[in-house]
């Protein structure tokens, strides 16, 4: 049988038959046939994160009160850094500007994995009317904005926080070495700077000591607490951005005989470029391509000599990543030499696809189970969101998964909205789910 951590299961009874993006139920039996061996003593492991959970939740509601945008994470990388130094860690700061990585050395000899937790918050004005919420405000992009963890990664901080907490304390009988990376501007650094996972890596985080496998969640209020889901292999989307700009001829509004329309050019290109997913990509094969600005002229009775065009591409293979941005170009090619104008295009590959390795995905899934109840982990599709911690995952096998995170009974707005609300209570699960994944991995590879 598959052992049930205890305090989660009776802090976070399962919730049954839940009807979220098509879940398909891991079924305790088969998992029970790739259990691995086991690293943990059982309720040991339950009782260290409930020693824990009070203290790395009044960490995440200061996070909360004072997020901090990419590449700006400062505070948040100092609370972090003291943590991890207070556990006796060996701590690096300053990796890819506010990056912080911490090195827990087991007393006995194993393999090292990696542990990641993403930091920044975005540009969103809080509205969930939570008693710790943010009211912090500052400048982005020329504006004043409101600030706020709108995606849930200060819930990630304190669940990395928590999981360094209680291995911390098995460090002399741990069989290997844990690295914990608290990964800046996941959500994309600043426009004109570097950052992220492929400036940590670029500056050598999986060097000194090289995990061989890295561990990542994240929060989903699709799902109540005590919920857990990933997806094996393609999880989500390689992002690409594209700028376009179609020039024309200006003139007055009352004489478009004297101009060369670039409004009715783009309107033409924005139909047309619908068709490569239409017409180009297999109905079989997930895929997209959205506009997301269309901007030009100044004033209702004037023409204007050019229209601007920015959106993004979604895509799950390579080749179709070459095929898109191929159809792009002969699209917006043709409509404005149809049309009598040209254009310009740039085209940037920004994030890959997130692949969760198929068999460390297969190997840990059973102890997802062990954390939760096999009933409440679930097998979900693939999504057109991005992450990069994709970049991680393409240097070594990586097992990403999503914690459930609106309150049983309760109600939560989507990721990225200003009335997204994390509920402490998924603190707990995500330490003993992402503690129990390290241990049995540590464990089984003895």
């Amino acid at each position: 049988m598959i052992k049930v951590g205890s305090s989660a299961r009776a802090m976070f009874p399962a919730r049954r038959g839940v009807p979220v993006l098509g879940l398909v139920a891991v079924a305790g039996s088969m998992l029970s046939l790739h259990a691995p061996t086991s690293a943990q003593t059982g309720p040991s492991l339950d009782d260290a994160v409930a020693r824990h959970t009070a203290a790395v939740t009044r960490l995440r509601h200061e996070i909360h009160r004072n997020p901090e945008l990419s590449n700006r994470e400062t505070e948040t990388a100092a609370l972090v850094a003291k943590h991890l130094r207070d556990l006796g860690l060996d701590v690096r700061t300053g990796v890819a500007k506010t990056g912080v990585v911490g090195i827990l050395r087991g007393g006995r000899a194993g393999p090292v994995v990696a542990v990641r937790a993403d930091m920044d918050a975005l540009p969103v004005t809080e509205a969930t009317g939570l008693p710790f919420a943010s009211t912090k405000r500052v400048t982005f992009g020329g504006q004043e904005v409101g600030v706020m963890h709108a995606c849930g990664h200060d819930i990630h901080v304190a669940v990395g926080l928590g999981v360094a907490s209680v291995l911390a304390e098995r460090r002399e009988t741990l069989p290997g070495t844990v690295v914990f990376i608290f990964q800046p501007a996941e959500e994309g650094p600043p426009e004109g700077e570097e950052g992220g996972a492929p400036l940590m890596l670029e500056e050598g985080v999986f060097e000194r000591p090289r995990p061989e496998a890295i561990f990542a969640l994240h929060t989903m209020p699709d799902y109540e607490v005590g919920q857990l889901a990933y997806t094996p292999g393609p999880a989500m989307a390689a992002a690409d951005t594209w700028r376009a700009t179609i020039h024309g001829r200006q003139s007055h509004g009352a004489r478009p005989e004297d101009s060369v329309d670039p409004v009715v050019m783009a309107a033409q290109a924005v139909m047309a470029l619908q068709t490569i997913r239409s017409r180009n990509i297999s109905p079989t094969a997930p895929g997209l391509v959205t506009v997301g600005v269309l901007r030009g002229g100044e004033r209702h009775n004037i023409i204007p000599a050019s229209v601007r065009l920015e959106g993004t591409v979604r895509t799950f293979d390579p080749a179709v990543q070459d095929m898109v941005e191929r159809r792009m170009n002969e699209i917006l090619d043709g409509v404005t030499k149809a049309g009598g104008g040209s254009y310009e295009m740039t085209y940037d590959r920004v994030v890959p696809v997130l692949v969760n390795d198929v068999a460390l995905a297969d190997r840990m899934a059973p102890s997802l189970a062990r954390s939760v109840g096999a009933e409440n982990v679930h097998v979900i599709p693939a999504v057109t969101t991005a992450e990069d911690f994709a970049f991680f995952a393409q240097e070594v096998p990586g097992f990403y998964f999503r914690l459930g995170t609106t309150r049983p009974g309760g109600t939560s707005g989507g990721l990225h909205t200003p009335t997204y609300t994390g509920d402490d209570g998924a603190i707990p699960v995500g330490i003993e789910a992402l503690s129990t994944l390290v241990l049995d991995y540590l464990g089984d590879a003895r």
